[in-house]
């Protein structure tokens, strides 16, 4: 069997990076775990044909290499104007791990005794308690291959959401066409992480899930997997919103979605270190985009209660859009928090659902309260937000399954 092993420094007697700023963030990811060099030469070596190991070791040194770039990459601030070549890098890296992938899966098909040969490193980022960690079994390796392809998945989605300039004489912002893409770079990433829950998580025993990174327990990846689907909501909603044919029966569904989507995040993100780092910015990033969708739920919502025509529908509609106001300004404090906790980040531009939000609630909240405390005495108008409504969850994952394996490996079956 497989055995598991952690450590507080990495492979070359370093301390793990901490950094102190990651710029503008729109999508949290935390950090990138990076695999550390492995000879597969001597761990194959003699058990496998040699032409299977030299594009295997060729393949993984590729990974190893353009993952610690990226990783350094992404732990620095960046300028707008590096957009375009960051994403072409994150590409590359994403085609290398699916490139390395059919040859790695050939250590765990069915039969192979090579599951338990090779010893496996990859640092941690969300784990306070072990910088890295190493287990001799290969369906670590796939698993954490799935969550960086996932992370590199979020990273490009930042990317694409930050503000830039279009030479138009108009200030910087987010395209329409790059928030439509931003949702199928979201579903895709979420297509990873449900593969690793659905098909490598349960290869793996159940005491070396036990001795598994933070990073990657069960309730982590769901977590990731489902704050990509409630970002992949979050553009949708904020399409409705340009979008002059959207109704506002549309526009509440998809709020009400999104604060769907942040509520199982919540009850699926596992006990992350609160104290400090990667783990307590995830929380409180939840913890932002939670009451974000809330506000935007019970707005929309109040809007549609006030277009009735009774005292009672017009009360409901008050506190609704009073409750829009108060989690509204919960959002913006929190976001303060986290953008505040190191490593230390900055909130772009507002734009889609958001600029929304800040433009028109507390406009119409205060309207509307206004207008009707004309028709209602006070004590009438105010009361306990009506509960929303409840709709069926629509976006889902992408459908992505483990690769075949390289041709090579039908040679090597051949050979014995």
């Amino acid at each position: 069997m497989g055995c598991g092993a952690s450590s507080q420094k990495d492979a070359v007697g370093g301390h793990r990076r901490r950094p102190g700023s990651v710029g503008d963030v729109v999508v949290f990811l935390p950090g990138l775990r990076v695999p550390r060099s492995v000879d597969l030469a001597q761990a194959l070596g003699g058990r496998l044909d040699r032409s299977i190991v030299e594009r295997m070791s060729a393949l993984r040194a590729r990974v190893v290499e353009m993952a610690m770039q990226e990783s350094a990459a992404a732990l620095k601030p960046r300028r707008k104007m590096a957009a375009a070549r960051h994403g072409s890098s994150t590409a590359n890296l994403l085609q290398a791990l699916e490139d390395y992938l059919p040859f790695l899966l050939g250590l765990v098909k069915e039969g192979s005794t090579l599951r338990h040969t090779v010893q496996f490193t990859w640092t941690n980022q969300e784990d306070n308690a072990a910088e890295e960690t190493t287990m001799e079994d290969a369906w670590y390796e796939v698993l954490s291959v799935l969550h960086l392809m996932a992370m590199i998945c979020l990273l490009q989605a930042n990317t694409l959401l930050l503000p830039r300039s279009y030479g138009d004489g108009y200030a910087p912002r987010v395209s329409e066409e790059s928030r439509r893409a931003t949702v199928d770079v979201f579903l895709k990433a979420a297509g990873y992480l449900d593969c690793a829950i659905r098909h490598v998580i349960p290869q793996i025993p159940p005491e070396l899930r036990r001795q598994l990174p933070v990073d990657l327990v069960e309730g982590n990846l769901k977590a990731l997997s489902l704050q990509a689907l409630g970002q992949g909501v979050d553009m949708q909603l904020g399409l409705a919103i340009d979008s002059p044919k959207a109704t506002l029966a549309v526009k509440r569904r998809l709020a009400c979605e999104m604060v769907k989507y942040w509520q199982q995040v919540q009850e699926s993100i596992p006990d992350l270190p609160g104290s400090d780092g990667w783990g307590k910015k995830h929380r409180l990033f939840v913890k932002w985009k939670y009451v974000e969708a809330k506000a935007a739920a019970y707005y929309f919502h109040g809007l549609i209660l006030d277009e009735g025509n009774t005292e009672k529908s017009h009360g409901m509609a008050i506190a609704a859009l009073q409750a829009s106001e108060e989690f509204l300004k919960e959002s913006k404090r929190v976001s303060e928090a986290f953008h505040a906790t190191p490593p230390t980040s900055r909130s772009p531009t507002p734009f889609g659902t958001a600029k929304y939000m800040f433009d028109k609630i507390p406009k119409d909240a205060s309207s509307k309260v206004r207008i009707n405390q004309d028709l209602y005495t006070q004590e009438k108008v105010i009361g306990t937000p009506p509960p929303l409504p409840d709709f069926a969850l629509a976006l889902t994952p992408d459908d992505y399954d483990l690769p075949p394996l390289d041709p090579l490996w039908n040679k090597e079956d051949r050979r014995q």
